[in-house]
């Protein structure tokens, strides 16, 4: 059964001018003419997109924050150890109140818009915290209030301390798939992933690993995250990560900001460390006898090298179509810009309220994920590797007083690794076009007659 047909134009305009009570802005200054003006993209001005043919992509993927609270208390957490520290006005866990509004908004956004597919990712803190029984009524409420023919995919990201057998069955009933948080052996984890004493949790992680990945439960494992750390060795670091035989690994860059770069990344540092570090494990990955797994930072710069539009955030030009809903029902952006400064996930939205999504759609800080080329820096703008880097995850852009208009802190790390693998792709479609060629010549030499047409 179809739904109501997605706001037209006229009428997104019309809800943009509606909406109102964006979260309080920063500001910069221009140095030329002392004006104080909000940083970017806070003064996108929408409607001039609106009526130059731009349109929003619908969220498709819809992140629960059902438990705001974590039973670890890794060092790097942009939740927890970074700018904005609005985890404390948070509930402990999600109510089944506010999951009803979520659900009934999801289902909402879906029928407005014609969608035949939504994800939920259940998020946290760490999700599991919010025990097995408020998991289910997540899971079931959002599936019961969406319109048939509607999937609903499911998925857990967890650090992995708790994924314990009855969880595991629970997945298996409800068809979850699990994403395990892991930075390697147990040397290169319990650097950072510690308990809130300071205790290790690579034997904790392990043990629930290895129930995942026994024949019961293996086709639930969706893949490992692993935080890039440069005191890691690269290969050593994939090789442990490899040991459970996981179906996609996800490298993640540390976060960080041009205010306050990550670790060993000085801003004005020619170097590119982080982009030597997965130079070793792309070729690692990339010249092993057979695939042994999908590194997604790969996968994705090869497709776009190709031609091919990106599925990821981290890389490339396409639309966002990501949103969270917090622990209390706000409407928020993606959760990694947490690490930029405080507030800068908020809107003014919260599922209690219908249409929200759409709304929230309007907001210049979300429409700026969706612009492509258009929310580039001038200097990115230039740049010959622009349509594959796409400057890179949006939170490491920042800058006070610019905001987000700028190249991403780790641009030499993604210039070294992104030139790197077109390199590696470029002879190796050289050499296949070479051999090709060879073999015709061998087919003309036998056969003097192929290749010629006749009359």
């Amino acid at each position: 059964m179809s739904g109501p047909r997605a706001l037209s134009g006229s009428a997104r305009i019309a809800a943009f001018r509606r909406c109102s009570g964006l979260p309080k802005g920063r500001v910069g200054v221009s140095s030329q003419t002392e004006e104080v003006r909000p940083e970017w993209p806070l003064a996108l001005d929408i409607a001039a997109l609106l009526e130059s043919g731009w349109r929003p992509t619908p969220f498709q993927q819809f992140v629960l924050k059902i438990h705001s609270r974590c039973n670890l208390a890794c060092t790097y957490c942009y939740m927890y150890e970074m700018a904005d520290q609005g985890w404390r006005r948070q509930p402990r866990r999600m109510s089944q109140a506010t999951i009803d509004s979520a659900a009934a908004r999801i289902a909402e956004h879906a029928r407005m818009n014609r969608l035949t597919q939504v994800e939920v990712i259940l998020h946290g803190g760490e999700p599991l915290l919010a025990g097995a029984d408020r998991i289910r009524y997540a899971v079931n409420a959002v599936r019961a209030a969406v319109d048939p023919g509607v999937t609903v995919n499911v998925q857990v990201q967890t650090n992995g301390v708790l994924l314990d057998t009855a969880f595991l069955e629970l997945f298996d009933e409800l068809g979850i798939l699990v994403a395990v948080s892991l930075d390697g052996d147990r040397e290169a984890n319990d650097r950072h992933r510690r308990g809130p004493a300071g205790q290790g949790s690579f034997d904790r992680v392990h043990t629930g690993l290895t129930r995942l990945v026994s024949p019961v439960f293996r086709h639930l494992f969706n893949g490992l995250l692993c935080t890039v750390d440069l005191g890691n060795d690269p290969v050593g670091t994939y090789e442990a990560l490899l040991a459970y035989e996981p179906p996609a690994v996800d490298f993640l860059l540390p976060h960080g900001t041009w205010e306050t770069p990550p670790p060993g990344r000085p801003p004005d540092s020619e170097d590119s460390p982080y982009g030597d570090w997965l130079v070793a494990v792309f070729d690692r990955w990339y010249r092993a006898p057979e695939r042994e797994t999908r590194v997604r930072l790969f996968d994705e710069i090869i497709r776009l090298l190709l031609g091919r539009p990106s599925r990821s955030e981290t890389v490339g030009l396409s639309a966002v179509a990501v949103v969270v809903i917090e622990t209390d029902g706000g409407i928020e952006q993606v959760d990694s810009l947490k690490s930029a400064y405080d507030g800068a996930t908020r809107t003014p939205l919260h599922v209690g309220t219908a249409g929200a999504f759409d709304t929230a759609l309007m907001l210049p800080p979300i429409a700026a994920r969706q612009i492509g080329e258009r929310a580039l820096a001038p200097e990115c703008q230039a740049c010959e590797i622009r349509r594959v880097c796409g400057a890179g995850l949006y939170p490491h852009r920042y800058r006070p007083g610019t905001g987000f208009a700028n190249p991403s802190v780790y641009c030499r790390d993604l210039f070294r690794l992104i030139k790197h693998v077109q390199h590696a792709v470029s002879d190796d479609l050289a050499a296949v076009r070479e051999r090709r060629l060879r073999r015709q010549a061998s087919a003309r030499l036998t056969d003097p007659q192929r290749g010629h047409s006749t009359s």
